[in-house]
Order: C-alpha cells, then structure tokens, then sequence
C-alpha cells in the first residue's frame, strides 16, 4: 500500500516495497531550480527518513521540463556580501551531505536536464540512473556564470570519474548525454523511458557495489599526479579565459590541487571561494547576462507559428548554413539555389555538422532527409510556413526575387531576408503587401552564434515580426526586435570598432598589436582577425553603407586590400597571411609603436560604445538591456564586462565622455560624443 504526503515543492510517496519516491516540482516554477525553501524542505524530509529508514529513496522528478537545473540563479543575483553567500552555500551542503550519509541506497532518476546544483544532488545519492534520450543533459554550468560548483560537486566528482574527465566537465561547462556519461562512469545506468521506475525499484531491492573509478582514474587524482596535471588544465584554460577575466576556472584547479586528499577541507574551501566568486563584480555580470538571454527567450511565443516547412533562397555560406541549421532542429527544409554546385556544398557541410552534432548514423541520415535539394523552389515554395531569402547583398536583386515569388508563396507564410545592412522598408516596397516581409538577420557561423535579429520597418505588421520572434525560438535561437535603420544595432555598433582597428594599422601599429589589446579587454577575438575572417570584402560592403548613412570615412587601406583580392582568410591573404591548406594565420614579424595600449583600446572601445548611446538614443532597440543583449550574443563583447551599457554604466558616463572629448580634439569628428551622453 502506497502512502502519500503532500509538500510544498516535494511529494513523499512511500510504496510496498518500503521505498521512498520523492518527485520534486518547484511548485513557483516551469522548471525544477533548488531554491533555499526547496533544500530546507528536503532537508526535512531527509531527517523524517532517517526516524524510520526505509528500503531506499528514489529522487525524481515530477515537471516533464527536466530532472533539476541547478541552483535558483536569483538568489545568487540578490547576494550582497560574502556571508550571505557562503550561508546559502553551507545550507546546500548540508541537506546534500545528509542524503549522501542516508542510511539506506539512495538512486537520482534522471530524465532531461540534470545540471549544476540538480548534477550535484546527483552526485551526493548513491546511484545515477538517466533515461537514454537525446533530450537529457548532464553537466556543471557554473563556470558560465563566473562561480563553480558549489554543493560538494567540485569534492564528489574527480574521485567518481578521474580529473580529467571531471575537470573537463567543470572548466567548460559543457553537458553530455546520457551515453557519454554512462561511459565515464557519472551514472551508473542509461535505460530507456519505459525502464526507468522499474530499473530504480531494482536497484533499491537489490543493490549492487556502488561504481569505483578505474585505477587510472584514481591515480590522476593523486597527490604527486596533481601538480603535474593542474599546469596542464591551467594551460588549457588560459588559452580561452584569462584569469583576470574569469577567475572561477582557475579557482576549481586550485581547490582539487592543494585539498583533494582531505575532502571535509576541500568542502569548507569551496564554500569560500564559491562565496568569494558569487560576489565578485565578474559573476554579478555573468549572471545578468544569463538574465538577458532568458529574457531574450521569453520574447518569441512559439505558439504564434507552427513552421512544418522552411524554405531557403540562396546557398551561400549564410543561406546554407540557415537551412542546415533548421534541419538539424528537426524541420523539413527545402534549399533553393540555381547552382548544382552550390547545393552540393551545402549538402557536404551538413553532413559533416551532424556527424559531430549527433553522432548516430540513424540521426545523421534522418537530418539529411529533412534537407531537400530545390534547384528552382518548385518543391517548397508553395508550400512552405516560412521563406527565408538569403542570396548576396544586392537591393536589386533582393527586389526582383521578391516580386517573382510572392503571387507564388502562401498567403500566410512567413516571408524574411537576412541581409545585415537594407533597410527592410526599401526591400518591401515592390510587395504588394509590404507589412508581411521581416528581417530575420543571422551571424556567422550560425550553428555557433545564438542571435537573431528581428527586423521590422516603419509599416512591418506587429504580429508578423512577433511570429518571426517566435520562429527563432522553434529553432533555438534568440531574438532581439530591432529597428530597419543601416546596418540594424550589431553590425552598426561593431563597425566603428572594426574600422578603427583598420585605421590604427595603416597607422603603423602592428594588426598583431592591435588583436593583443582587444583580447585583454575581453573581446573573443581581436579586430583584425575578426575582419579578415568575417571577409574583407563584406566589411568593405557593409562599412560604406554605413559610411553613406552616417558620413563617416571608410579608411582607405581596407578599399586597397579589397581592390587588391586580399579578403582575408578565404583568400589566404588580408591583414594577416593564412595557410590555405587549413586556413591557419601565420604570425606576422613583430614590431613596435609609439600608441601605447591604453590609447589603442580607448579609440577602438569608446567608438563602439558611443556608437551604442546613439542606437539608443534612436531607439533601434527597446531598452538598454536588449542593447547589451544584442551585442553580447552578436559580437561576443566581453561578457564579463555585462555588455556595453552596463559597462558604460560601471566605469562612470562622465569620465567615458571626457574621454572621448579628448579623442575628437586629437583626432577628429568620429570620437565627438553622441548627443545621447546627456541624455
């Protein structure tokens, strides 16, 4: 007979058998986060559990969004001062270190998401069973938000799996499937939907040896193996995060280097440094641009649109990479493109993504099936719920396609173009229904950069830039809703920035020079390396709309290299040379400059920065936070500064402005502050 109580977030079934099923649903939330009410109430029911122990406790979920995931990042955001952190912290590893000392097995059921605080839970029960699905995730995030793991995962996981495979987990942030983890020895079984209760009641009237790491695992975490090993995770990890940037990767290497051996020490040394972290300005910015992209997610109901099938013009990279992208999320696609060839490539590309995004043969081949070669669109044009036209940037072009196919489209198909820089309303205006076409303007590489811009002219319907938003969201990417002036909000704001990077290296300052100042700021890649990769070419294309637009000069030695077939990497020769075998740059011979690095990131930064006042100003976006979103997600501004406005905001509006007061007397007109700066 099975007896049932009700809590507020919990609910305590306890069966024949004696076991003790507790499902967890977070009853304020879509999704199952540990709250400090949610582990004082399993803290609760622990010690009830301990009166009268049953067979064994199974921890479930009972949302169908996911297991748990993780901590209730609000909470962080609202922790003012060290003690306030480190008092949420003990409390998280004292309800965990009470499950992991029950007298009696202890199973995590997991089916979705099992993340942070929810993989730490995990880790404290005594066995893991995941359901086998491509939709259940298991992984540390923490470090994304500038902390680690803070409820013993940093003192539980190295010794279950080796440090290799758990400094992986931790220091990236990444999460794996339930077969990769089941391979590495985090859960102990990977079964199918329909065996998941019945592999959990097994394991709890039967109980086998818990999982013992292999001996190579055990010996990584060795005393004498540690300081070796810690330089070679400390090294991978300089490659892509400094440590004045994104200290947390650094602090996990520390914590199992020096008190791996004394796990009771090493508990009381997370919860500092996880305290200290949590507080610390970097991860105040990492946890409100984790609050963006929420908010970016919430601004597409998927509702509005039900796309069965997306059609695509245009196989170049952009157009391609869209179309291979839709059919990886599980769309029908229909690719257009008059060129065999092209399509082909298009074909080669995809495969090769979802070979390393799938893994499976049989979900290889079903996402191939779901891209459909169209030579001329008699396939999906008529037939498809979303049109995305993405051929080269040209108005005349764009213009003619439109005319030739809107008699041809359905009436209620979402129609699009993903050019970066026409203003929408002069691409619109040879439709008979103008208000239907929207931007829906992607960045390269699109299966790697999140961003979507939405972008709606002065007559774009509403509802129909409110479908596109909810588009982006069917295929798992974030919308931001901008205004159709030149160049939108991200290319706008990053092209001042580029050409300036341009203009101090005809200047005489070295292109490598130049990169190494804008990588210690925080930008993922330097100016210049950023421009020969994206092509220079395209720069050129989109800088002198812009030019025209906001009279600005485009500097001369972009148009010479351009003119001279020099686009960058795809050519093998731009600002810097390229290997063409693997597009690898070659190292440019060092020199000097009189510029020193100050003024070099001070002419390159506060370009962009008041090139986002006056987008503001323009209203191009909503508000200042979608600004920081939008060219966070777009451009890879340093996250850990929180975005451009909030940067401005942290380093004082009138000492930015003096500055860039200064730059225009020395240098001219494009440092003179936007009259947004005293607004």
């Amino acid at each position: 007979m099975t007896q049932t109580q009700t809590y507020q977030h919990w609910r305590l079934e306890r069966d024949g058998d004696d076991i003790a099923w507790l499902h967890f649903s977070r009853n304020d939330s879509s999704a199952n986060t540990l709250s400090s009410e949610a582990l004082s109430e399993l803290d609760n029911l622990l010690t009830d559990l301990s009166k009268q122990i049953p067979k064994g406790v199974v921890i479930l979920s009972a949302k169908k969004s996911g297991f748990i995931a993780g901590a209730d990042v609000k909470e962080f955001s609202s922790m003012k001062t060290i003690e306030d952190a480190a008092e949420f912290v003990r409390h998280g590893q004292a309800v965990f270190d009470r499950l992991e000392n029950m007298d009696c097995p202890t199973v995590a059921l997991i089916s979705g998401y099992c993340l942070g605080g929810g993989l730490e839970l995990a880790l404290a029960c005594r066995y893991r069973i995941a359901e086998d699905d491509p939709k259940t995730k298991l992984g540390l995030p923490e470090v994304l938000l500038g902390i680690h793991p803070g409820f013993g995962g940093t003192v539980r996981l190295p010794p279950l799996i080796g440090a290799p495979a758990a400094m992986n987990l931790m220091l990236t942030g990444h999460a794996i499937s339930a077969r990769a983890a089941k391979k590495i020895g985090l859960i102990d079984y990977a079964v199918p939907q329909r065996q998941l209760l019945e592999a959990a009641r097994r394991t709890m009237l039967n109980p086998p040896a818990p999982h013992k790491p292999k001996r190579w695992q055990a010996l990584s975490n060795h005393r004498l193996v540690r300081p070796w090993l810690a330089r070679v995770f400390r090294k991978k990890v300089a490659a892509k995060a400094p440590q004045d940037h994104y200290p947390a990767p650094y602090a996990i290497i520390d914590l199992w280097q020096k008190y791996a051996d004394t796990p009771g020490r090493m508990l009381r040394e997370e919860r500092a440094s996880e305290a200290r972290l949590v507080t610390d300005e970097t991860a105040q910015n990492l946890i409100r641009v984790f609050f963006l992209q929420e908010r970016m997610k919430t601004l597409g109901n998927k509702a509005l649109i039900d796309p069965k099938h997306i059609h695509v013009i245009g196989g170049g990279v952009m157009g391609g990479d869209i179309a291979i992208w839709c059919a990886l999320r599980g769309f029908n696609v229909t690719i257009q493109d008059h060129k065999h060839e092209t399509i082909a490539g298009v074909l080669k590309r995809a495969h090769r993504l979802y070979k390393k995004k799938l893994k499976l043969p049989r979900l290889v081949t079903a996402a191939m099936d779901r891209l459909i070669p169209d030579v001329t669109g008699s396939i999906g044009l008529a037939r498809a719920d979303v049109i995305i036209e993405a051929i080269f940037e040209d108005i005349d072009a764009k213009r003619t396609l439109f005319k030739e196919i809107e008699s041809v489209i359905k009436p209620d198909a979402l129609l699009a173009t993903n050019t970066s820089s026409i203003p929408i309303e002069d691409l619109a205006s040879v439709l008979s229904k103008p208000e239907r076409l929207v931007g829906l303007h992607f960045f390269n590489p699109v299966a790697k950069m999140q961003l979507v811009e939405i972008v709606h002219g002065p007559n774009t319907d509403k509802q129909i830039v409110e479908k596109a938003s909810a588009f982006t969201r069917h295929i798992d990417r974030l919308p931001v809703p901008v205004k159709s002036t030149p160049g939108f909000l991200v290319n706008r704001i990053l092209m001042p920035y580029l050409m300036e990077a341009v203009i101090l290296e005809s200047e005489g300052v070295p292109a490598s020079t130049i990169d190494k100042v804008a990588l210690k700021f925080g930008m993922p890649m330097g100016p210049i390396e950023l421009a020969d990769t994206v092509g220079l070419d395209i720069c050129l294309h989109v800088a002198e709309n812009l030019a025209a637009a906001y009279h600005v000069d485009v500097p001369e030695r972009l148009r010479q290299l351009v003119n001279a077939g020099n686009l960058g990497r795809k050519s093998g020769n731009g600002f810097y040379r390229y290997n063409k075998k693997n597009g690898k740059k070659k190292q440019n011979k060092s020199t000097s400059t009189n510029v020193s690095n100050d003024e070099i990131s001070n002419r390159m930064i506060l370009r962009m920065l008041n090139e986002a006042v006056a987008c503001l100003r323009e209203h191009v976006v909503e508000d200042d936070n979608l600004l920081d979103a939008g060219v966070i997600f777009g451009t890879g501004f340093a996250p850990f500064r929180g975005g451009p406005m909030n940067y401005i905001e942290k380093e004082n509006k009138s000492v930015l402005n003096e500055k860039l007061s200064a730059l225009s007397d020395k240098y001219g007109d494009r440092f003179s502050p936007d009259a947004g700066w005293s607004e």
